[in-house]
């Protein structure tokens, strides 16, 4: 679980700058790659890790 929340932190940190402190003044990089495509990746990565830690059972079966 805590390999999740790791990824879920990475993809929200990656997401995170890249604004202008002029409002007048765009800033293309909001669009980059980083931000559009690798990190929303991450967090549904770190979600989908987190719903596998919570449905594994490592108990071993008794017959």
């Amino acid at each position: 679980m805590l390999l999740g929340l790791g990824l879920i932190a990475l993809g929200f940190l990656a997401m995170s700058g890249g604004g202008s402190d002029d409002p007048k003044v765009f800033n293309p990089d909001i669009f980059s790659f980083r931000r559009i495509s690798l990190a929303p990746a991450l967090v549904l990565l770190g979600f989908a890790t987190e719903v596998i830690a919570i449905l594994y059972n490592d108990k071993p079966k008794e017959n």
